[in-house]
């Protein structure tokens, strides 16, 4: 999948990984860090020799890495 396609599902995806990870900061916040975790996830996935060319495994490699960029996200602001 094209990056374009993986940032607009970390947008979905980072407000799903907030309600995941009971996160407060509000809708933009978590579009944002979806937006990033998305990137995040599947940098992790190239890492690992992980590929994914449907949108359901896409989606999944997105929300794990949103679900890491939020948690790396509450330990360096100390936010619980």
């Amino acid at each position: 999948m094209s990056w374009l396609v993986s940032i607009v599902i970390g947008a979905v995806v980072g407000w799903l990984a907030g309600k995941i990870m009971n996160n407060q900061q509000g809708l933009l916040m978590n579009i944002i860090l979806g937006w990033v975790g998305s990137i995040v996830g599947n940098f992790v996935a190239n890492l690992l020799s992980i590929s994914s060319d449907s949108l359901v495994g896409n989606a999944a490699l997105s929300l794990g890495g949103a679900c890491l960029v939020l948690f790396l996200y509450r330990l360096i602001t100390n936010k619980k």
